[in-house]
């Protein structure tokens, strides 16, 4: 009888351990194929919803330091400008380089009486800096070249 209960035993300490060993290689598995999944990155200030619908053209410095919060960066152009950057990048596959998908620039021009005088939403498309707000894109002047430097300063290439 004892016997045949270490026989019994001794079958199944194998089958046991076999079931182990597959359990290992699915969790080892699935830790691998998770590493590898697209991560997706956000740098910079977030816009909340609706935010820029809340600013109408005549708004105080204070109103729009209530709804956007404070600037990434602030410039004395003509009048003041307050400048909201953000990127969004992602990474297909863990380990490999991370590729920028939207670059976006919020300015908010203010007259000299501190209060707003324009709203522009710039992004990169195709490579050039457009307007999302008037949909037009930049030739000439001082915008360019006040902006080109903020999205060098986000690309890491």
């Amino acid at each position: 009888m004892i016997d045949a209960i270490m026989k019994t035993a001794g079958a199944a300490l194998p089958r046991s351990l076999a079931r182990w060993r597959l359990a290992a290689v699915v969790a080892l598995t699935s830790m691998v194929l998770a590493a590898c999944t697209s991560e997706q990155f956000q740098k910079g200030y977030i816009l909340p919803p609706g935010a820029l619908e809340q600013i109408p053209i005549g708004a105080s410095q204070d109103q729009v330091l209530i709804v956007m919060g404070t600037p990434s960066t602030v410039a004395t152009l003509d009048g003041e400008v307050f400048y909201y950057i953000s990127q969004r990048a992602e990474r297909p596959v863990a380990f490999m380089n991370q590729k920028i998908t939207d670059q976006r620039v919020i300015a908010i021009y203010f007259d000299k009486n501190r209060q707003v005088r324009r709203l522009a939403n710039y992004g990169l498309k195709d490579g050039r800096i457009f307007d999302f707000i008037s949909r037009t894109t930049t030739t000439s002047g001082q915008e360019l070249s006040y902006l080109q430097p903020l999205f060098k300063l986000l690309s890491f290439n």
